[in-house]
């Protein structure tokens, strides 16, 4: 199995001088579902090099068993650090790929190009697509060979408005996820605050919140091991 994991290269939350990139939870619970299975995993980002981490997810709060297995393997923590650039990623060498969230990706993977033709490969080549809490963004400019917006008619889910208004940024982020989601046709649905909660409509999978990450690496596995292992 190979799986690619795209990360944001976006640091800074809007015009509030704070920093923002991947939650670090939303990395590491699905990278060591992916990899204890077996996975080879390759690291990806629209700039390559190190992407930035959101400062909150690396609060005392905010660990979990996942989290702290990453902080003591240098394997994991160098792969990141040197995450190749996305436009040298090409979907026939990998089975599927993963989306970790954090805010970053409202801001640059939701226009990124190279990410967009990415997803629509991938799609296109009947291999599974998973997302988790704010990576759904880098669906809204996903199209279809038609046209029509990928989304429509789909069963997603994602970081929800009530979600983002508990952490008080509804007024910096560029766009409300579940909203826009919404606008395009998505069938969105949520579970409570928080919570897993995650939607799987054919090679599409998406999940809510932080909560919801290693449940939607295990279904990305799922599809990927039945299909081929």
């Amino acid at each position: 199995m190979k799986i690619l994991m795209v990360l944001t290269s976006h640091s800074e939350l809007g015009k509030t001088g704070e920093k923002t990139g991947f939650w670090i939870e939303e990395f590491a619970a699905p990278f060591y579902v992916l990899k204890d299975a077996g996975a080879e995993i390759t690291i990806a980002s629209p700039l390559g090099g190190q992407p930035p981490v959101d400062p909150k997810s690396e609060l005392p709060d905010a660990q979990t068993a996942a989290t702290k297995r990453f902080y003591s393997d240098i394997d994991a923590i160098d792969a990141v650090a040197f995450s190749f650039k996305l436009a040298d990623m090409n979907v026939v060498d990998f089975d599927g790929v993963f989306y970790p969230g954090g805010h970053g990706p409202l801001w640059d993977l939701a226009n990124d190009k190279n990410s967009i033709a990415l997803i629509e490969t991938f799609y296109e080549q009947n291999k599974p697509i998973a997302f988790v809490c704010h990576a759904p963004a880098a669906l809204v400019n996903v199209k279809l060979p038609n046209g029509t917006p990928l989304v429509k008619g789909k069963q997603v889910t994602a970081f929800s408005n009530t979600e983002e208004s508990a952490v008080k940024l509804t007024s910096v982020v560029p766009f409300l996820l579940e909203s826009t989601l919404v606008e395009l046709g998505g069938k969105y649905s949520k579970g409570a605050d928080w919570s897993s909660y995650v939607k799987e409509d054919g090679l599409l999978i998406t999940g809510q919140n932080p909560a919801s990450s290693e449940a939607v690496a295990k279904l990305l596995l799922a599809q990927i091991t039945n299909k081929a292992y």
